[in-house]
């Protein structure tokens, strides 16, 4: 293993224990490009948002976001054309894009999301945050379903239903955090549906917690739309792949349901599952990985759809 693979690993090992407990089942080398196309997302996030593997918080992280974007996109674009670099994340995404054959489109979607973050876009409506999600999640499952083999439109598109998923749960589970550092994901409509205020200083009072509890699960119901997508594109997978994916389905779901029925006080803590938890729902993620040719196809009206070109 060398030493742009070692650093992946390390950086899915620290920076998810649940997708890297997730991968654990993928063959080897695809373990080793999904290690790699998330330790790029990982890196490029941190940059942005000023953190460490998705924990701690700079104070002025807002400040130079937007020079740090454009070094992002400097260094994607001189990666993707063979440009030699000894940062090992841009070395990592180049061989990854290569191998696969992964639409240069896609990692640059990706920096639209984060532009989004460094422009402070407000989401006002459910659809603005699915449009966020998509560029911050969204394409990442359609890349890793890349990885995997695929390449036809329908089964893209339940991937990046899955990444939606990811991500609407990822919200509602930070709403706080999020809150704390002057920040706001869950759509104005849902907020104000509840009473709960648009302002994150406000939203970050605990006497707002149960009317911001209320939308995080309206954004949770919506999830939930999204997981069940998802599951019809995991039938036209391999197992191991097939496996893998049902087992991170499993436990970002559960992150979700915790939330869901810890109410307000969820928030006082970080919201997750045990780590024998996470091993006994990606087991249990093996029988419907077995049966997963009889899911039932559903359809996608009123979804959101992904930009093709």
């Amino acid at each position: 293993m060398d030493k742009i693979t070692q650093f992946a690993h390390a950086s899915i090992k620290k920076g998810s224990k649940s997708f890297a407990l997730a991968s654990r089942v993928l063959p080897p080398e695809l373990r080793d490009d999904a290690s790699m196309l998330y330790a790029w997302c990982r890196y490029c996030d941190d940059v942005i948002d000023g953190q460490e593997m998705g924990h701690g918080q700079i104070v002025d992280y807002k400040i130079g976001q937007g020079e740090r974007l454009e070094q992002l996109r400097k260094d994607t674009t001189n990666a993707l054309a063979g440009v030699p670099t000894d940062n090992p994340v841009f070395e990592g995404l180049a061989r990854v894009v290569k191998t696969h054959q992964i639409d240069h489109k896609h990692p640059f979607d990706l920096l639209k999301g984060f532009e989004m973050d460094a422009s402070e876009r407000v989401y006002n409506s459910v659809d603005d945050i699915l449009d966020y999600s998509y560029h911050v999640a969204g394409v990442v499952g359609v890349m890793m379903a890349n990885i995997m083999g695929v390449r036809d439109d329908k089964t893209l598109d339940r991937a990046c239903d899955l990444g939606l998923a990811f991500q609407l749960t990822n919200i509602a589970r930070d709403v706080i955090d999020d809150a704390q550092a002057d920040r706001v994901f869950v759509p104005k409509d849902l907020l104000i549906k509840h009473r709960a205020p648009t302002e994150a200083t406000e939203l970050a009072r605990p006497e707002n917690w149960p009317a911001a509890h209320k939308a995080a699960c309206d954004q949770l119901d919506i999830a939930e739309q999204y997981y069940a997508s998802a599951k019809v594109g995991i039938k036209e997978l391999p197992f191991r792949c097939a496996w893998a994916i049902s087992a991170a389905l499993a436990v970002y779901r559960e992150i979700g349901e915790r939330l869901r029925t810890g109410g307000p006080k969820a928030w006082e803590g970080r919201v997750s599952a045990s780590k024998g938890r996470k091993i006994a729902l990606a087991l249990g993620a093996v029988k419907p990985t077995v049966g997963r040719k009889r899911t039932s196809i559903t359809g996608r009206d009123g979804f959101y759809e992904r930009p093709i070109s």
